[in-house]
């Protein structure tokens, strides 16, 4: 089982984020985290083991140690944690101190994914972002001396005017920093968002720059392992996000959060007061539940499982389609090995395109 637990504040917003967040304003944070363990025992059998966890936002790192351990006692009273393969945290550099990076490890939190972003000050204000590349650096420094077992790096690339050399320079000094993973995510101009009306990236750079960390990346020995994210080795590959393009069921708590559990798909409301009301009732929150049919749940799993290097088992594939397989494989865009495909690196960059040919 799977748990995922989001934690919409923010200090900030910012304007390419589409994930449910907002800044605390005067929401009652304690109640907040009673709220989310009061949601698990809705959801949960007691004594449900978790085999990976992950803290996401948002910006969970803003919590207060004081409330991080309410939200950890919490959940705690409800599961057992002592099958965690995988306990993860997001954070921005300029929301934690060593005395909180330090309590985090004494928590039992394996994993740390930095929102960093980029190393070139001007992107970073262009994306809102309140830390430097300074900051970047001495907060991976920050988390080794603690004695976190794995640091995640995000960064972003196809922003307007970004060129070549500050997208090279922003992985090379990445490398430096040595972190156990980097993912790379091509800036998208989501609706609903202050980026929404920005040009879509030329298909021409997006795939200069994709192939760029891809060429960067694997030479500084990094597994590509899923489109948009690179492990130093199999063992630091993000198990939880793994579970997910997988196809496993996942339970999510928290306002905005979803889950998929036995074929049965849920998604709470964009609404923290709501959330925390209902829940105060001894509610579940409000939100959609859909019942997945066969058909739905191949194709996610299509869709899914092409984004990884493990690819999908070929019974997923109607038989009719077998003649298009031959046609990837020879174009160098899949590789068929037993009874899986697998998408080369080319192929990554037609990964929806290949999958809805295969449907």
């Amino acid at each position: 089982m799977h748990l995922y637990v989001h934690v919409p504040f923010c200090h900030r917003v910012c304007p390419y984020c589409a994930f449910y967040k907002h800044t605390p304003g005067a929401t009652n944070i304690r109640a907040f985290v009673k709220a989310v363990a009061r949601e698990a025992r809705l959801r949960l059998p007691e004594g449900a083991k978790p085999d990976t966890l992950y803290f996401g936002g948002g910006t969970p790192s803003m919590l207060s140690p004081t409330h991080l351990q309410q939200l950890v006692d919490g959940l705690r009273e409800h599961l057992d944690f002592s099958q965690l393969r995988e306990w993860s945290l997001e954070a921005n550099p300029a929301t934690f101190t060593s005395s909180k990076a330090r309590h985090w490890h004494e928590l039992g939190i394996s994993r740390i994914s930095l929102g960093a972003q980029s190393f070139d000050p001007g992107e970073l204000r262009f994306l809102g972002r309140e830390h430097s590349p300074a900051q970047i650096r001495e907060s991976v420094s920050l988390l080794r001396e603690v004695g976190i077992p794995q640091v995640n790096m995000d960064l972003i690339f196809c922003l307007p005017h970004q060129s070549a050399n500050t997208w090279r320079n922003t992985l090379e000094q990445a490398v430096a920093c040595e972190p156990d993973h980097l993912s790379t995510y091509n800036l998208t101009p989501e609706p609903g968002t202050p980026f929404a009306k920005l040009p879509t990236p030329e298909e021409e750079k997006q795939v200069r720059l994709y192939a760029m960390a891809h060429d960067i990346l694997t030479a500084a020995g990094f597994r590509h392992y899923e489109i948009s994210n690179y492990a130093r080795s199999a063992s630091t590959r993000s198990l939880h996000n793994l579970s997910c393009w997988q196809g496993e069921d996942y339970t999510g708590l928290g306002p905005g959060a979803c889950g998929t559990v036995h074929g049965v798909r849920y998604e709470n409301a964009h609404d923290t007061m709501g959330y925390m009301n209902a829940l105060a009732q001894g509610l579940l929150p409000p939100g959609s539940v859909e019942k997945l049919t066969p058909e739905q749940r191949r194709t996610e799993l299509i869709g899914l499982g092409l984004r990884t290097d493990e690819g999908i088992p070929l019974s997923l594939i109607p038989e009719n389609r077998s003649d298009l397989l031959h046609t990837l494989s020879s174009e160098g865009l899949c590789n068929l090995s037993g009874s899986r495909l697998t998408l080369t690196p080319r192929g990554f960059l037609l990964a929806d395109e290949i999958a809805t040919q295969l449907l």
